[in-house]
């Protein structure tokens, strides 16, 4: 499973890495729930059905639909930071709008109260849309030898959609996780199979996870996150309507309208393989110096980090962006998080040393005044616990 530069958003966005390196499934329980409106499958079936409609040559079929996120992390108040914001997406509900069409034609859609923003690939061409600067940016891809087109360097509907999260979920299939199934569930108004996954240790946050996988495609529709001691979702990400139908042409061509300040640019040159360089090159770097403690869902990673560090970083190349569109800063200030999620720590010390502990729902964190950051989907005690480690 890949593993994300989690550490230039800080502390609350490492929730969606360790979550999704923490999942696994073993010894497999298949139980149904109430009187069964699909066929009964077992885990291991559906697990290997959900996999397949996420990997399968040419992606899932073509379809749209309206796909809501919502979070209740339990994080302090966040900072103002604009409706596009992605520190937005750490608390509230948002909604997105997919059309897609195959490998090259996607749109993505991001309606806000007045405003919306809209990035529409077809082929090889792109346009990013934003409604409230009357601003378009034409992207022209161009595929570098040996490159297919198709590997658009463009989001793909799984990038904002559930079947996103699923294929992490599934990627660490092992003896962690019981898993039963439930045959009466549905979403969007379609009948679904409902994989719940649990961890076996108590020292996880993590209730269960909720993976409704539609009945007739099997593609995932809905991924929820349960803490313990929630009767709700602490994350949700799914489907409020969905057709699995190829979206009318017109959905993938886009005129700026009249009065517009339209830009173009060129992805595939030299200057984007030199920034995706430099972020490879920060990735790696961050992997070599960051380590796991245990594992499952009480796995911790941890890695080399101080207060300064966390506050200049920033979500894209490490500089603080200027414009919108693809690669703005999209008026994220991850500093203001940093400040306000750092008053609500608490002080704690131990054997292996003293440092500041932070602890969401779902998710905790320790910053120690060694210079290290440890994040988890784990109990106050399990973090403690991984920071004598060293």
């Amino acid at each position: 499973m890949r593993r994300g530069t989690f550490v230039r958003w800080g502390v609350p966005i490492a929730a969606a890495a360790v979550i999704g390196a923490a999942i696994g499934a073993g010894p497999v329980i298949a139980a149904v729930s109430g009187e069964p409106v699909l066929p009964e499958r077992s885990a291991q079936q559906l697990l290997a059905d959900a996999v397949a409609a996420t990997s399968k040559e040419g992606g899932i079929a073509p379809m749209s639909g309206t796909v809501q996120q919502t979070a209740s992390l339990g994080l302090p108040a966040l900072p103002q930071t604009g409706e596009a914001s992605p520190l937005s997406l750490l608390s509230g509900s948002h909604e997105v709008k997919v059309w897609y069409g195959g490998a090259d034609k996607v749109r993505v859609a991001l309606p806000t109260q007045l405003n919306e923003t809209n990035l529409i690939v077809n082929g090889d061409t792109a346009w990013y849309w934003e409604s409230a600067t009357n601003t378009a940016t034409k992207l022209t891809i161009k595929a570098e030898a040996g490159q297919d087109k198709r590997a658009l360097p463009t989001p793909r509907p799984t990038d904002v959609t559930p079947q996103q999260v699923a294929e992490h979920l599934l990627a660490n299939v092992d003896q962690h996780t019981a898993v039963r199934v439930i045959n009466t569930a549905q979403v969007a108004g379609r009948p679904v199979y409902q994989l719940v996954l649990a961890p076996k240790d108590a020292g996880s946050l993590v209730q269960e996870i909720r993976l409704a996988l539609d009945g007739e495609t099997y593609v995932p529709l809905q991924v929820q996150v349960y803490a313990k001691g929630s009767a709700e979702p602490a994350f949700q990400v799914g489907f409020t309507q969905v057709t699995f139908t190829p979206p009318a042409a017109e959905n993938f061509t886009f005129t700026p309208p009249a009065g517009a300040k339209v830009e173009e640019k060129t992805l595939g040159t030299g200057m984007e393989q030199d920034v995706a360089a430099d972020r490879a090159e920060h990735a790696k770097d961050v992997a070599e110096r960051a380590k796991v403690v245990g594992q499952g869902w009480t796995t911790v990673a941890v890695v080399p980090f101080s207060l300064s560090d966390l506050k200049t970083a920033t979500p894209s190349d490490g500089r603080q962006g200027t414009g919108h569109g693809p690669g703005g800063d999209m008026s994220a200030d991850p500093s203001a998080l940093i400040d306000g999620v750092l008053k609500s720590a608490t002080p704690v010390s131990g054997t292996w040393g003293s440092g500041k502990l932070i602890k969401t729902k779902l998710v905790t964190a320790l910053l120690t005044d060694d210079g290290r950051l440890l994040v988890g989907a784990v109990t106050p005690e399990e973090i403690t616990k991984a920071a004598g480690t060293k």
